[in-house]
């Protein structure tokens, strides 16, 4: 056998497309993009939910509506193998400590202890819930469970709007006290005029004649 009579396997080697080699090649002018658009032009492209300029079903669909995302609760996991790796014999751990250790993260974490594993070490554990067999074993251990009571999301909404309303009503300016017009007293009837008794006319003295 010689080198020249080893051929490639079929279609292992493509040859790259070669556009705009003239009109004859079959992809020369506008190489294959069409005419005009904004696929054509070289960065085009439209975004992932672009529908050709109709509007997009995002939009399209309603906003009405309750919505209980806001009240919904989001747990973080610890097991059981990760406290008996992370912390020594007889430690308190609380949400905090937790943190600390990297076990948790986030602002306001809320935490359920599970029983994977084993735990052999004396542990005070607090949390916002156990399962059965985590508080299980941990009692078993010797150390004690203590459960964070959480606060109803829906409470707490109340209350802050209940502050901002409070709020709102101090600090608005007090409404000025428009001046009362007093009505000026109407003025007594004027009493009729006594009509003026006429002089008397002095009697005409006659002569006799």
């Amino acid at each position: 056998m010689m080198l020249n009579d080893i051929t490639a396997e079929a279609g292992a080697h493509k040859k790259r497309k070669r556009v705009g080699r003239g009109e004859s090649s079959g992809m020369g002018k506008t190489c294959g993009r069409g005419n005009k658009g904004c696929q054509s032009r070289s960065g085009g492209g439209t975004r992932p939910t672009h529908e050709g300029g109709q509007m997009p079903i995002f939009r399209r669909l309603p906003k009405r509506g309750f919505s209980n995302v806001n009240f919904a609760r989001t747990w973080q996991v610890v097991n059981l193998d990760r406290l008996e790796r992370a912390f020594d014999s007889g430690t308190q751990i609380d949400v905090e400590t937790l943190k600390q250790r990297r076990l948790i993260s986030g602002a306001r974490p809320i935490v359920k202890i599970l029983a994977k594993g084993t735990l052999s070490k004396k542990l005070s554990v607090a949390a916002h819930a156990f399962s059965p067999k985590a508080r299980e074993a941990i009692e078993q251990a010797g150390g004690t469970v203590t459960v964070i009571t959480l606060a109803d999301p829906a409470e707490q909404a109340r209350a802050k709007r209940n502050s901002k309303k409070k709020t709102r009503a101090k600090t608005a300016p007090p409404k000025a006290e428009k001046p009362v017009e007093v009505a000026p007293a109407a003025a007594p009837p004027a009493e009729p005029e006594a009509p003026q008794a006429e002089p008397e006319k002095p009697a005409e003295q006659g002569g006799a004649e």
